[in-house]
């Protein structure tokens, strides 16, 4: 017992340093795009497996769904990519209690030669008010900011995502509603 409590608790301090060196990078305008191909099932298995231990502590459902019009490869940054879904996915698990946790990918559009892809993790949980929705995506910020809050965090994860999609030309946002659970999505340019 004493073991799981340090492993996590040195997850949950490493997460923070890496979002704050992130942070860091981006304030500095160092953060870079790197471009390479990589298998779309890759990514999303990658994703599903670094997330596995929470979803499986939580007994939630974590449902994994590409596009079948998405193509096998694509040419951008996957480890950007990534780290948007393990945010969104570790937010959705974080405030869900009990129920699904549906992550999809999907293909909006396909010009020449880039693609529109669009990351969607929808979740059962408790959901936001739209004023705590307004507070979202800003650095520090979080929908609950009190210092008695029941869901911790500091406030980076999203705004780290915001970033990610801009320099990739893509947007972020979210569609939820008390206790009927929250919908974030992404949308980045990749080819």
């Amino acid at each position: 017992d004493y073991l799981e409590k340090i492993n996590s608790s040195g997850e949950h301090l490493l997460r923070i340093v890496d979002d704050i060196l992130d942070f860091s990078k981006i304030e500095a305008g160092k953060m870079k795009i790197e471009l390479a191909d990589f298998s779309v099932n890759e990514l999303m298995h990658k994703v599903q497996n670094l997330v596995h231990t929470k979803v499986e502590a939580r007994k939630l459902n974590l449902i994994m769904e590409v596009d079948a019009s998405l193509p096998k490869y694509l040419h951008g940054d996957s480890h950007r990519l990534s780290q948007v879904l393990l945010n969104y996915i570790n937010n959705a698990i974080k405030f869900t209690e009990k129920g699904d946790i549906k992550v999809s990918l999907k293909q909006i559009s396909d010009h020449e030669k880039v693609c529109l892809l669009r990351i969607e993790v929808k979740d059962s949980g408790i959901g936001m008010s739209p004023e705590q929705q307004n507070n979202l995506f800003q650095s520090f910020e979080q929908a609950d900011s009190s210092t008695t809050r029941k869901y911790g965090g500091t406030g980076l994860g999203l705004a780290i995502c915001k970033q990610v999609a801009r320099m990739m030309h893509g947007e972020v946002g979210v569609e939820s509603a008390i206790g009927q659970g929250s919908t974030f999505w992404c949308t980045a340019y990749v080819a």
